[in-house]
């Protein structure tokens, strides 16, 4: 699966899940996902300029998608993201873990 798709995914289940993260999610897993994934390009924490120009910042991704339609859209695999994007794959436990941490850090 595209890393596009994936991203897109995750910020849509992580704004519409945020105030009720799916029960057994694990957001220190999903921190440590996308530090290990994401971090190259996303500024993938509380504070700080995303390392590639026009890469979002994950704690305001809920600024840019719909909260409610984040998890449907990822499930129907939305493709979005940035030029040069990678391909990542994730499980859905995976998946869960990754919304749950991006959904504990949005910026109000």
């Amino acid at each position: 699966m595209p890393m596009k798709t994936v991203l897109a995914a995750l910020v849509l289940t992580a704004v519409s899940s945020a105030p009720g993260l799916a029960a057994g999610a694990d957001a220190a897993h999903g921190k440590a996902l996308v530090e290990a994934n994401c971090s190259p390009c996303h500024a993938v924490g509380t504070e700080g300029a995303s390392p590639k120009e026009g890469a979002p910042a994950f704690r305001d991704l809920a600024k840019r998608y719909p909260i409610d339609s984040l998890e449907e859209a990822f499930a129907e695999g939305i493709v979005t993201g940035h030029p040069g994007m990678p391909e990542f794959e994730a499980t859905p436990s995976q998946i869960a873990d990754i919304v749950a941490y991006i959904g504990s850090i949005q910026a109000n």
